[in-house]
């Protein structure tokens, strides 16, 4: 891989320098547009005590699921924790934390972040327990919680389409987090199902600008 052209060409040169402890932004909703073949890689590497930064946490034994077998993760920053036995288990009984966020707060935390911006003001949350312990401002008579934003040591996303230089597209709902997730990762990583020349993507159709992708490479997907 040398200068704009971003495609490497193994799931082991994607993933390398993931190390233990560190925090990992995950693109995806529900099993939507979820990176699978980067998080099997990271299963495969035995990468341990990450904080993963999700909407979900897959399914029992698909998707981030899989992180979850041999406690490889854990803290999980999530909005929902549903349709994972495992995941809710771990969450009961203590052994996996769970920081849960407000999805659109949440998606706004990885955007503040790709923006440089450290923290924010929302309404959302304040007088429950999303709001315990956090900074609470009044603008124009209304209470405001602060909220801080997001970055990852890694962010793995999943594209349609995408050139060499890592402008990508994503196709219907597989844009969920996946935009804000990619600019929010101090190395994005992005999986795709096509890599095309640079050229042939229409420019006003790139939803995802090379700039933000560090690695990428084209993967086959069981997308359930």
């Amino acid at each position: 891989m040398s200068g704009f052209n971003k495609v490497v060409g193994s799931y082991e040169e994607a993933m390398a320098g993931l190390e233990d402890g560190m925090t990992v932004i995950a693109g995806g909703f529900g099993l939507c547009g979820i990176p699978e073949n980067l998080i099997r890689q990271i299963k495969k590497m035995g990468t341990r005590g990450l904080t993963v930064v999700s909407n979900n946490a897959g399914v029992d034994g698909f998707g981030l699921g899989i992180l979850l077998e041999d406690r490889q993760i854990k803290k999980m920053v999530s909005s929902y924790v549903g349709e994972n036995a495992l995941f809710m288990q771990q969450l009961m009984d203590g052994s996996l934390e769970v920081e849960l966020t407000p999805q659109g707060t949440l998606a706004e935390k990885m955007r503040a972040g790709g923006a440089g911006i450290p923290a924010f003001y929302t309404a959302t949350g304040y007088g429950t327990a999303v709001g315990e312990g956090k900074d609470v401002r009044e603008f124009n008579g209304r209470k405001y919680i602060l909220e801080e934003s997001i970055v990852g040591d890694f962010a793995i996303v999943k594209a349609w389409k995408a050139d060499r230089y890592g402008n990508a597209i994503y196709r219907h709902t597989a844009m969920n987090f996946n935009p804000m997730a990619a600019t929010a990762g101090k190395i994005t990583v992005m999986e795709v199902e096509e890599i095309v020349e640079p050229g042939e993507l229409e420019p006003s159709q790139i939803h995802t600008p090379g700039i933000y992708v560090d690695r990428l490479i084209q993967g086959t997907f069981e997308k359930r």
